[in-house]
């Protein structure tokens, strides 16, 4: 039997099937119902799901949820394969959970750095012990357009190109280009720099719509030998909860 796991964002809906630790197959929504559920399985029977969710109106998916299966609700409440220090448990993101419980485990026994990169950028670091303590979060690539153009009286609203690649800009448009592509590259190797000093063994987990990017970008600096994608991580981290929960 499978495990149905579903991630709903800011954005998307995510939805991965697992046969143990290994993703069948994936797939994203704008919206998301019991229907597309349905369409999403293709007739296949699950044992297990879970839900994390930034949505409060999911009343629906939950109860089709618990009819197709043995059904888990993903909060900070549940046991889990990390320590979480985090002062204010209660406002941690399900997702940056995730995404440090699933480096805890395809990377075992190591420091993890782990940038998700989507709506906005998370820093969160857990160590080779799986203690997480909390980390960082700043404005997303397409956020950063945003902001410029909406509090700014004549500042364009620019489309981030992941291939621009010059270091500075030569008018308004590719200034601006310069200004966040690269700055928010040079944020990662800031933070990565930082935890490094303490954590020499450190291993960087890249995951998030944008990960692709810093991939690219990334690679061109001197921390390329420790950087892993991970596209699917917090998937994972979800999946693992259900493992625990079964174990």
């Amino acid at each position: 039997m499978h495990n149905l796991v579903i991630d709903i964002g800011n954005s998307f809906a995510k939805l991965a099937l697992f046969y143990g630790s290994s993703i069948v197959k994936t797939y994203s929504f704008r919206e998301l119902g019991p229907q597309q559920i349905e369409e999403f399985l293709e007739g296949e029977k699950i044992s297990h799901s879970i839900l994390s969710t930034v949505r409060s109106e999911v009343e629906a998916i939950e109860a089709y949820l618990s009819y197709i299966s043995t059904y888990l609700r993903f909060s900070i409440n549940l046991k889990l394969p990390v320590k979480v220090h985090y002062k204010t448990p209660s406002t941690l993101g399900l997702d940056r959970l995730a995404a440090v419980i699933g480096a805890s485990c395809v990377f075992k026994n190591t420091n993890c750095l782990v940038i998700d990169s989507g709506t906005c950028i998370t820093y969160d670091f857990v160590d080779k012990d799986r203690n997480y303590y909390g980390g960082s979060i700043s404005p997303g690539i397409n956020m950063r357009y945003r902001a410029m153009h909406s509090f700014t009286g004549k500042l364009p609203l620019v489309e981030f190109k992941p291939a621009f690649n010059e270091k500075n800009g030569f008018d308004t448009q590719s200034s601006m280009m310069s200004g966040v592509q690269n700055g928010v590259i040079y944020e990662a190797i800031g933070f990565i720099e930082a935890i490094s000093r303490e954590y020499t063994d450190l291993t960087i987990a890249l995951c998030g719509g944008d990960f692709n990017f810093f991939d690219t970008q990334l690679k061109n600096s001197i921390f390329a030998q420790n950087i892993r994608t991970v596209p699917d991580l917090v998937l994972i981290g979800l999946n693992e909860v259900i493992k625990l929960r079964n174990d």
